[in-house]
């Protein structure tokens, strides 16, 4: 990987990162525990990345991630990626994400299909969670069968897959009150 500049940025649920080159975002990252566990995970991920102001492709992206984390509706699909280094079959699902709109999911299976790969949910499952673009391509809007939660791979899980889906407004397997008996 060639190098690259990241800027933390704080939002609604804490410190995300975007990570740029000069082909778009290579990465993102959503918030750790605190902002030093955030950079710590950045500069794992991103060895040859070094902390720079973001240019201002980058800016508007910042707004819109902070926006969307506000629960302004927007599925940020015109964000340019850079998936030089993304498999071919992770790019198809990463497509298929970025078309579910705020509020609204898919389970890992519809995602098959609309791939044309009906037995391939499992394998949809693993694409998402190797995701690098977080937020960007919205891996919290695809649910397991029955439009349970199933897995989620950012810093607290599945709560957080939740809170994302709270703050998008999403309905989950039609079970009112889903977010009710769980703490902030």
């Amino acid at each position: 990987m060639s190098a690259c500049g990241f800027v933390l940025f704080d939002t609604p649920i804490g410190h995300c990162a975007l990570v740029w080159g000069e082909h778009g975002l290579v990465g993102a990252l959503l918030p750790e525990a605190n902002e030093a566990a955030t950079r710590r995970r950045l500069v794992r991920r991103f060895p040859l990345a070094r902390e720079a102001p973001p240019p201002v492709e980058v800016q508007h992206t910042i707004a819109r991630v902070v926006a969307l984390l506000q629960g302004a509706p927007d599925d940020l699909a015109d964000v340019p990626l850079d998936m030089a280094g993304v498999p071919p079959f992770h790019r198809r699902v990463y497509e298929v994400a970025r078309g579910i709109p705020p509020g609204a999911t898919l389970t890992y299976g519809e995602v098959a299909l609309r791939l044309g790969e009906p037995h391939a949910a499992r394998a949809v499952g693993q694409a998402l969670g190797a995701n690098p673009f977080p937020i960007i391509v919205p891996c919290h809007r695809v649910l397991a069968a029955g439009g349970k939660a199933g897995g989620f791979s950012a810093n607290g899980g599945v709560r957080t897959k939740l809170r994302l889906l709270q703050i998008e407004g999403a309905v989950l397997g039609g079970e009112p009150g889903l977010f009710d008996d769980r703490a902030a």
